[in-house]
């Protein structure tokens, strides 16, 4: 485990339009961080749309009424929330503050109006990264979600003109946009951006500064010992 790394409540944002391949990459790169001694914790969205086959509530989403999303909003108790392809996406803000709070570092995967809720917080902002995620090509895009087999063709139609949106909203707001079209090379681009910015958070700056003046001690030691 590296020393350089510690954690100290650092928020990932991981945006992009549907079909971008958001959740594989961040599967993978949680999983490579780890031996790092980077951990992070994904915080699990709330949704009004009903499971698909193969998911699980609390595992994927937290799959909830539209009237208790709605009483969630009311009691103030989403970090960030949406209205995405006709249904509600929301992030729990007692999940992630909380987290943060107790120093461990967050992954998050929402789209472009979360993001810049979120950048709205000063506190929550001066401590994020945000990560767009781009398609190689709108026919790649279009094509991985057809593969899928989740959705009409109208919903495909309209997740297509969202991409578009959000491409053309989202590219001068983050600070790095990765095109996913090579799995393996877009992981580790993702991993870079994770490592760059845990180098540059106010914990490993304090962490070298302390290393520094230990090693101004020992030197000033040895140079007393040599008399």
């Amino acid at each position: 485990m590296s020393s350089n790394f510690h954690p100290d409540g650092t928020l990932f944002i991981v945006s992009g339009p549907s079909g971008a391949g958001k959740t594989t990459l961040i599967n993978r790169v949680r999983e490579q961080l780890e031996p790092l001694g980077i951990t992070l914790y994904f915080s699990v969205s709330h949704t009004t749309r009903r499971p698909r086959a193969g998911e699980e509530d609390g595992c994927n989403y937290h799959f909830v009424t539209r009237d208790t999303f709605r009483a969630m909003i009311d009691g103030g108790e989403f970090l960030e929330w949406a209205h995405v392809h006709e249904q509600l996406y929301g992030t729990s803000k007692y999940e992630v503050v909380s987290r943060l709070d107790r120093g461990q570092d967050v992954i998050v995967d929402i789209d472009f109006q979360g993001a810049r809720q979120i950048a709205q917080d000063e506190h929550l902002n001066e401590r994020s990264l945000n990560v767009f995620i781009f398609p190689p090509t709108l026919d790649v895009l279009e094509q991985r979600l057809r593969d899928r087999g989740l959705n009409t063709e109208q919903e495909i139609e309209t997740r297509m003109q969202k991409a578009i949106d959000e491409i053309d909203a989202g590219k001068d707001f983050y600070d790095y946009v990765i095109i996913n079209d090579d799995l393996p090379e877009a992981t580790e681009c993702l991993k870079a951006a994770v490592i760059a910015k845990k180098l540059q958070t106010k914990t490993a700056l304090e962490s070298i500064a302390r290393m520094a003046e230990r090693f101004r001690e020992e030197r000033d030691g040895r140079i007393t010992g040599k008399r």
